[in-house]
């Protein structure tokens, strides 16, 4: 068998085997006013058991689908991640969706939470979240905007993460339990297509069929960990 089928079928398991061989190299950089910033695989791994953890404390259950809305960002990243960590199933949007867009694909996948960027997805949801039934919190990244927002089901992702960075072995207990469950044949992401011809529909895709599709990629353009 080779590495990846044996062992690395699972979103966790790469990222565990990244921090094991590649520590200290760069994992994710994102430029913020001109400035690249960048995080290493130990430092991205922190930061996405701690909202693991703090989303297992927001009540996020294995099988609850949360959206995940916005542009491409660390921790939005590190929110799918997150999700795949405890066995919930993230469904990326395109954050150009208008709200009725968005309407149809939360309630198609019924989903509980969704993780956004700001405040536009924010208000996006807001303005449909009485047509969603069985939607619960939203976690926002940008705080700008929300100050004067009813929080009662609007959460801070640095909220969220601090919850998650407390000592609380029952929390890590539960992360681990819920992590070993994961298997090549779980349920990895949710991709719901553009809908240019007619209403989307949700593609079901394995950590086994990503991790797969991805080395594929890795292999024909001959990409290392060295290329950031």
């Amino acid at each position: 068998m080779t590495e990846n089928s044996a062992v690395l079928d699972t979103m966790p398991k790469l990222l565990a085997r990244n921090v094991s061989k590649f520590g200290d190299s760069p994992a994710f950089r994102e430029k913020d006013l001109g400035i690249w910033q960048t995080w290493t695989w130990k430092e991205s791994s922190d930061e996405i058991h701690k909202l693991s953890k703090g989303l297992i404390k927001l009540g996020v259950q294995e099988g609850d689908h949360v959206a995940v809305i916005g542009r491409n960002r660390p921790s939005l990243y590190w929110s799918l991640l997150a999700c795949q960590h405890i066995g919930a199933i993230p469904v990326p949007l395109y954050q150009d969706a208008v709200a009725e867009e968005m309407e149809y694909i939360l309630s198609h996948c019924g989903a509980s939470f969704a993780i956004v960027g700001d405040q536009e997805q924010v208000d996006k949801i807001l303005e449909i979240s009485d047509r969603l039934k069985g939607f619960k919190d939203i976690v926002f990244v940008d705080p700008k905007g929300l100050r004067k927002y009813d929080k009662k089901n609007l959460h801070s992702i640095a909220d969220i993460l601090e919850i998650g960075s407390g000592d609380s072995a029952e929390l890590d207990k539960e992360l681990k339990r819920r992590v070993e469950k994961v298997i090549g044949d779980t349920t990895c992401v949710l991709l719901y297509t553009s809908g240019t011809t007619g209403k989307s529909k949700g593609v079901v895709q394995t950590h086994r069929a990503i991790i797969g599709a991805s080395g594929g990629a890795n292999q024909h353009d001959s990409w290392t960990h060295d290329d950031y």
